[in-house]
């Protein structure tokens, strides 16, 4: 029965993947990647031959027409991302709306995701947190690091390695936040304090990767 599997696949450790993701990566018709280079290495890893087929952010109509044949072929097909949980902070909740509206069913393979990795490891109070994935680059951004500033509970967002240092200049320097850098990798750093501290420290290490960023309220 045709079935689009929602994987989540390591963030950095490639141990950190669940044995129903592997099973299900060999066992479907076809994945659907973010980037097949990525992924491959993943798949080499657990020695997995599965085909591949990319799809992203710029994928068109065209694409994702050859995804609803394959399922109404009645093929089983899985959608990862590069890193972590398909669907947060990447297209992957556009394809599963078109695959539902076109009356084909979507499970989820759960598993790791750098939201949930930094959470589990804050130390704050978090039952409630306004998530904003990665901010705009110009449109919109000021007015939501107003927003992020005047907030009355704790912000979570994504940010590169090339914004990092701006956005921190952007914030409430007596703020606490935690910072997680190349989180489950061999060089993971997890950053606490004021954003004046985390300034500091941040400067003083050879900075690389993309970070997950904690604003206590």
């Amino acid at each position: 029965m045709s079935k689009l599997y929602i994987v989540a696949t390591p963030i950095g450790n490639l141990a950190d993947i669940t044995l129903r993701a592997l099973e299900t990566l060999k066992e479907v018709d076809l994945i659907l990647c973010e980037d097949t280079r990525v992924t491959q290495k993943l798949l080499n890893h657990y020695e997995i031959k599965t085909k591949t087929l990319s799809y992203h952010a710029h994928s068109g109509k065209l694409k994702e027409n050859k995804v609803l044949d394959r399922l109404n072929e009645g093929n089983t097909l899985a959608l990862v991302t590069d890193a972590g949980t398909p669907g947060i902070s990447d297209p992957g909740n556009k394809l599963v709306k078109i695959v539902i509206e076109n009356n084909h069913q979507v499970e989820a393979v759960p598993g790791v995701s750098a939201l949930a990795t930094l959470i589990s490891v804050a130390g704050i109070y978090l039952d409630k947190f306004l998530f904003l994935g990665f901010l705009p680059h110009k449109k919109g951004r000021a007015t939501l690091l107003n927003e992020i500033n005047e907030s009355k509970i704790p912000v979570i967002l994504y940010e590169s390695v090339h914004r990092i240092n701006k956005l921190l200049d952007s914030l409430d320097q007596d703020r606490y936040i935690i910072l997680g850098r190349e989180l489950t990798k061999k060089f993971e750093t997890i950053y606490r304090g004021k954003v004046s501290e985390v300034i500091i420290k941040l400067n003083e290490d050879k900075v690389k990767g993309e970070f997950v960023v904690i604003i206590d309220k």
